[in-house]
């Protein structure tokens, strides 16, 4: 067993040094070792006193923790390790909630990448470690070097506030930063590696030049993406295209069904597909008519030069209206109204409301600004993450979708979402997507097939379990599998219902409940389903299932997770605080689950 700071008594420095030891020692060397560590004390002393001093080296170490709800602050701290290790630096990796925050003690250098959930909380597996750091228990940490780096995305108010909060804190406790936090948004690539060559740079100061040299390179090859990613996506032929929703639904909620061989892709059920999305080009033309400019005019973003029809059909986001970009905006206008927008704490956030630039650019006209000044306060369309609703081992040359098309309207006007408009209206059969593989390692079957599961999702949520079910067909397991489905109605929104028939007849699902809201007077959703069904769910949580939930955060998890609170304090006869806490622990052992938006 490999000695590490977080499964012994001994610091970064001694788990370093006892690791390059001991596995060199011979049988002979360890007996003797042992008995001599088994000496009475004060034989040792005399033995130490008598011992000349030793040349103490030099050694390079370093932890690595994240906290990662979608998986992004994980891939990057693996894969950052991976570099370290090549550049001969021991550095141990953790997610936050493995992590004992009593180990902070231990540890001399950390780099904290970390994600903001939400409305700017910490994600699950952070969150006790969050609240021990801000705690009256939290240490003294002035031998602690860290560096933060923070993800998150701008379109929320409370941008990168957890990376904000751990970098305060762990300053406030005493420790020094190695490099100052960078906040990186959406798409995070650049501003991620420059803080990690900062955080190279200055760690490794003191090491030669040649040793520098030559980790650098062989680090740049580790780091250097050998198969199709964001920055370089796979262009996937649209194989299948349908509606799932029946005649007369309020919904429209399209199966994609892409080819990917050539792809070289690997995927797990939980897993996502990124797809990068295009503006819609009547948008793109009415917005350039509304700020006058003409479409062949040429402009810089990203390093390229192209006109800014093209940047702003397919490089620049128009379709979301942030706080920062208002503020950027603010200086390119005198118009009286608009300076109304921060005169209240919410005035921003209601205005921006399901409106565009378009709009802004309309009501708050004119503007002093030139195209390539116009372009430079924009920032690139994020890609959009759609749940894996198939088996790689079911299709290995294809990958299934679940897109539910986003349309509404506001201040006179019909609004489509990026991705999801395009899909249903003008994507077809035999068109390409670029997409690329987004791993959720938070997301995940259970390792044991005979560990029962139980399934919580409403509308396009569902999409996760019909891969988690179509991978156990194909093993062939069978077990105490449960699905809590909703939707609006049974006749019309009843997403794969042949597929949950299919397999609840082949015993793959064992358990199946489904909340139709529209189809009573009274409103049912998932959450009824679950407290109708409480004995049993806390039954099979007591033998160890593992609770998923995936759909919409703000109203359907809240509710879900409210209620799965009062179940285990109710059937466990608990309180809430004893309540919260076994909350606590399943999300610390994973065995809850959520992959939320």
């Amino acid at each position: 067993m490999k000695l590490q700071v977080i499964n012994s008594p001994f610091n970064e420095e001694q788990v370093k040094l006892l690791n390059e030891l001991l596995p060199k020692l011979t049988i002979e060397q360890k007996f003797w070792l042992n008995g001599y560590l088994s000496a009475p004390q004060a034989t040792l002393k005399a033995i130490v006193e008598q011992a000349p001093p030793a040349a103490q080296p030099i050694t390079k170490t370093i932890t690595i923790l994240y906290g990662s709800q979608t998986g992004n602050s994980q891939g990057l701290a693996e894969k950052y390790a991976a570099a370290l290790k090549e550049q001969q630096i021991d550095v141990t990796v953790s997610s936050l909630g493995k992590f004992k925050a009593s180990n902070l003690k231990k540890i001399t250098n950390l780099l904290l990448i970390v994600s903001t959930h939400g409305e700017g909380d910490p994600p699950d597996q952070a969150i006790q470690f969050y609240e021990f750091l801000h705690s009256k228990r939290a240490p003294k940490l002035e031998h602690l070097q860290y560096s933060v780096l923070a993800l998150g995305d701008s379109s929320y108010e409370f941008f990168c506030k957890t990376g904000k909060d751990f970098d305060e804190r762990f300053a406030q406790l005493g420790a020094t930063r190695i490099v100052p936090r960078i906040d990186c948004d959406v798409d995070y690539d650049d501003a991620a590696a420059q803080w990690f060559s900062a955080v190279q740079q200055e760690f490794l100061q003191h090491t030669t030049s040649a040793t520098s040299t030559s980790a650098h390179t062989e680090g740049a090859q580790v780091l250097e993406e050998s198969t199709y990613s964001r920055k370089n996506p796979f262009y996937a032929e649209v194989l299948e295209n349908i509606n799932l929703n029946g005649r007369g639904s309020n919904k429209e909620t399209r199966h994609l069904e892409l080819s990917i061989e050539g792809a070289n892709f690997h995927f797990e059920p939980g897993d996502s597909i990124g797809i990068l999305p295009e503006n819609d080009e009547q948008l793109v033309n009415a917005l350039l008519t509304a700020l006058q400019f003409d479409s062949e005019t040429e402009v810089t973003v990203f390093d390229e030069t192209i006109t800014i029809k093209e940047a702003l059909q397919k490089k620049l986001e128009i379709t979301v209206l942030s706080k920062p970009l208002l503020e950027k905006i603010a200086a390119y206008t005198e118009h009286k109204e608009f300076s109304k927008l921060f005169e209240e704490p919410k005035a921003w956030k209601d205005y921006a409301k399901g409106r565009d630039l378009l709009d802004l650019v309309e009501e708050f006209t004119p503007f002093t600004w030139s195209a390539q000044q116009f372009v430079e306060l924009l920032r690139k369309i994020p890609a959009r993450l759609y749940s894996i609703a198939s088996s790689q081992k079911a299709n290995s040359e294809e990958v299934h979708l679940t897109i539910g098309k986003v349309s509404y309207e506001t201040a006179g006007r019909q609004r489509l979402g990026v991705c999801s408009g395009s899909v249903a209206e003008r994507i077809q059969i035999g068109d390409t997507l670029p997409i690329y593989v987004h791993k959720n390692p938070n997301f995940r079957l259970p390792e044991n097939n005979e560990t029962p599961i139980i399934m919580i999702g409403a509308g396009t949520g569902v999409a996760p379990y019909r891969a988690f079910l179509e991978e156990r067909e194909e093993l062939g397991i069978e077990g105490k599998a449960w699905l809590i489905f909703g939707d609006q109605h049974f006749v019309t929104d009843f997403l794969y219902q042949t597929d949950w028939q299919r397999w609840l007849a082949a015993g793959t699902l064992s358990h199946m409940h489904v909340a139709f809201s529209r189809d009573t007077d009274q409103k049912i959703y998932v959450q009824h389903k679950l407290q109708e069904n409480a004995a049993s769910f806390y039954e099979w949580l007591e033998q160890g299932a593992v609770i998923y939930v995936c759909g919409d955060e703000k109203s359907m998890a809240s509710d879900v997770d409210a209620t799965i609170h009062q179940i285990i304090e109710q059937q466990g006869q608990k309180t809430p605080e004893e309540a919260k806490a076994y909350v606590n622990e399943l999300k610390q052992q994973k065995r809850y689950q959520r992959d939320v938006y």
